[in-house]
């Protein structure tokens, strides 16, 4: 009994098998890294002190919204008949969605362009078209 204590060391810290270490981010069940994020928490001087809770919510938060853009941008290349997103179809699918363009106002996305927009006042008039159309009169009149 006393040949079984020697070798597992004080107390079993020394000696033995160890357990495999498991991330925080898959004990959250995120693809984000928790203890990255605390790091950077910490370091950052936001605070003085820094719950535990706090990188592993903040890591939820910035995955969710990382997926939701990925998930638009994806449809927007998709309706573009593109395999691979690029920075307009992201551009395309932060303005065309309502939350997430008022998050992201103020920001510029490099070589995004800008959304297609003709305003209404330098489009034709249909009506006024259509009206000379009808008549019998040609729309320009031929030279002699």
């Amino acid at each position: 009994m006393e040949a079984t204590k020697a070798t597992k060391g004080a107390g079993g810290r020394r000696g033995g098998e160890r357990k495999k270490a498991v991330s925080k981010s898959t004990k959250a069940g995120l693809q984000f890294p928790v203890g990255r994020i605390a790091r950077f928490l910490k370091k950052g001087r936001y605070a003085q002190r820094v719950g535990s809770g706090a990188p592993i919510y903040m890591a939820a938060v910035l995955e969710y919204l990382a997926a939701e853009v990925l998930e638009l941008a994806g449809n927007a290349a998709r309706d573009n008949k593109k395999n691979r997103i690029n920075p307009r179809h992201v551009l395309l699918a932060v303005r065309n969605d309502e939350e997430l363009g008022k998050l992201l106002q103020g920001v510029t996305i490099a070589s995004g362009g800008v959304l297609p927009n003709i305003n209404p006042v330098l489009l034709p008039k249909k009506s006024a078209s259509s009206e000379k159309s009808s008549g019998s009169e040609p729309k320009s009149p031929k030279k002699a």
